[in-house]
């Protein structure tokens, strides 16, 4: 955190320091001046002067500390400061540094606090300089306390201040900022430049395909002409129309079409192709069959000799962790499966498939989102369940839930007893039994088989009452309204492919491949999106924060260049699937 916010702010400091208020009040006091001294020293001099003075040294040996990095030294310093007997100018020093040593603590929250002390009102009495450290930190503490329009706001108001690399840093930020909200949040503003920028946010979320953004990112300039972003287009922006001038022409899909995995695989090619025939652009793609390639070097060599831009696949795990292991890539590489979690990979190599992992963290954020803080996990045994139970886990402790208790699905005669014991279910004489009372909900991952044991027991196990949030796993999709009956209540993350069955795309390929409609429907959906990824990769490349509305889910890429899914929810409700409103926003 500390990083994030000190390049720009310490710009200033030796500046900051040096000076006090220009004309300074009786009322208004002096801000601390530069330390000629070590900490130990000014320390040691605080000792021997009056209250005034002492209080000006600590002060300055604090914000010393925190210069040398040294952020513990600064707080015990900082915390022998009354700062409520301090003149205004030396309440705002000291409060401005305490909340960038909360930032630095990742403590946005507190840094908020800090700077929503009264001696603020008198701001702009100060240096510019000091001015300007405060709002970079109030910057940071909004950025960091998830409010972008708030931190966007606070640089757009200094951007006139600065220059230099300070200033580009600070308008590439902004840019940053805006663009990394949803088109809902980029809501209108009074501030003329706050508005240009978010106007030129949304404009470019709202246009589809490079070419429609570079078109209206053009017509925005043509509107907004003197805007501090007309006169030096963002970083990300350059990048884009650069890219808009150099369309991708020629694509390789690199899939098993023999072999355990062929099913898999022609569900993903004809996803693909029907994309293609549906987006109607003039793109070349290439079939190659990867089990008639002795190695994956080989294909490379082939595709490299014919042209090939960017490759689509490989699909088996064992391939994309070899690829994960080098060093480089000699083409551009977005395989249809992932390695493993921690695997450094080449910069030319993109991953992306139905990973249960997003939908265990999408569990624990919506269990959060209402208002749950306490779960129970029943997930498969095995290291599927294992990688499934630790996203969601680590996701929920991040927002701050517990994990009362975990176990691995038992076997269907077993499942009674291990509900109990997980629920702690207890008889009390002729009272009906009673579950645990520090548990909000459960986390399951299972089969449409496993699962529809599981609300039943609950039922059987005076349970009724424990609200269930799953995975799409336990959704055949089959409409089956008998086998959905027993799973009434559970609430179940789910491909926007099965959850909306007029969808064109959908449609037309179902009209040729009827199994599309059940389980093997979210590979047709993914392959689909493989083919939005193809043809925007370097779009979301150079803006990181956008968003792809794909038919597996939500897409975006993590720095760790995995395409993450978010999905829509539903319910199982009176023998149907209903699906449930979102609550991302």
């Amino acid at each position: 955190m500390t990083a994030r916010f000190r390049p720009l702010i310490f710009l200033f400091i030796a500046a900051v320091l040096s000076a006090c208020a220009s004309s300074p009040t009786s009322t208004l006091g002096e801000l601390p001046r530069t330390p000629q001294a070590s900490t130990q020293q000014l320390l040691q001099e605080a000792e021997s002067s009056d209250a005034a003075k002492a209080a000006q040294l600590r002060l300055s040996a604090a914000d010393l500390s925190m210069q040398q990095n040294d952020e513990t030294q600064a707080r015990q310093i900082l915390e022998q400061v009354d700062i409520e007997q301090l003149m205004p100018a030396q309440q705002m020093f000291a409060k401005t540094l305490e909340a960038e040593l909360a930032l630095a603590a990742d403590n946005p929250q507190r840094a908020l606090q800090a700077l929503q002390h009264p001696a603020f009102e008198r701001l702009a009495e100060l240096p510019v300089e000091q001015q300007l450290r405060t709002q970079l930190a109030r910057a940071e503490a909004y950025e960091a306390n998830d409010q972008p329009m708030d931190a966007a706001r606070e640089r757009t108001f200094i951007a006139p201040l600065l220059s230099g690399n300070a200033a580009e840093q600070n308008h590439e930020k902004i840019w940053s900022l805006v663009s990394s909200m949803t088109v809902e949040q980029l809501q209108p503003t009074t501030d003329p430049d706050l508005a240009g920028w978010v106007s030129l946010a949304a404009t470019v979320k709202q246009a589809g395909t490079l070419e429609q953004q570079q078109r209206a990112i053009d017509s925005w300039l043509q509107l907004n002409p003197h805007h501090p972003a007309a006169n030096r287009l963002p970083e990300p922006l350059v990048k884009l129309r650069e890219l808009a001038d150099k369309p991708l022409s020629h694509v390789a899909l690199l899939l098993p079409m023999e072999g355990q995995l062929a099913s898999v695989a022609r569900a993903l090619r004809d996803g693909f192709l029907a994309a293609h025939l549906e987006a109607g652009q003039n793109l070349k793609i290439e079939l190659f069959d990867s089990t008639r390639f002795p190695s994956i070097d080989e294909f490379y060599r082939q595709a490299s000799a014919a042209g090939v831009e960017l490759v689509i696949g490989p699909l088996d795990k064992e391939t994309v962790r070899q690829l994960a292991d080098r060093e480089q890539l000699p083409i551009t590489t977005l395989a249809l499966n992932y390695s493993d979690a921690n695997q450094k990979v080449p910069p030319q190599l993109f991953q992306f498939g139905l990973a249960a992992e997003d939908e265990a963290r999408e569990v624990a954020q919506r269990a959060w989102a209402d208002g749950h803080r306490s779960a129970v996990a029943l997930t498969p045994r095995g290291e599927w369940g294992n990688r499934v139970f630790q996203a969601f886990r680590q996701q929920w402790q991040e927002l701050g839930g517990t994990v009362a208790a975990a176990e691995a699905l038992a076997e269907p005669i077993e499942l009674a007893n291990q509900i109990a014991d997980l629920l702690q279910i207890r008889s009390s004489g002729d009272a009906q039994p009673t579950r645990r009372q520090d548990i909000d909900f459960l986390f399951l991952a299972a089969t449409p088989q496993q699962a529809q044991q599981v609300r039943p027991t609950l039922i059987f196990q005076y349970a009724a009452d424990l609200p269930v949030y799953a995975t799409s796993h336990l959704h055949a999709a089959t409409d089956n309204r008998t086998q959905y009956l027993d799973l009434e209540g559970i609430r179940f993350t789910e491909t926007p492919w099965l959850l909306d069955p007029q969808l064109p795309l959908r449609q037309e390929i179902e009209s040729k491949w009827p199994q599309a409609r059940g389980s093997l429907g979210r590979l047709y959906a993914m392959g689909a999106d493989a083919y939005q990824l193809a043809t925007r990769l370097n779009q979301l490349l150079a803006l990181p924060d956008t968003e792809l509305e794909g038919l597996s889910g939500t897409l975006s890429i993590t720095p760790a260049q995995r395409v993450q899914r978010r999905l829509p929810w539903a319910e199982f409700h009176d023998g149907a699937v209903q699906p449930l409103p979102d609550t991302s926003n």
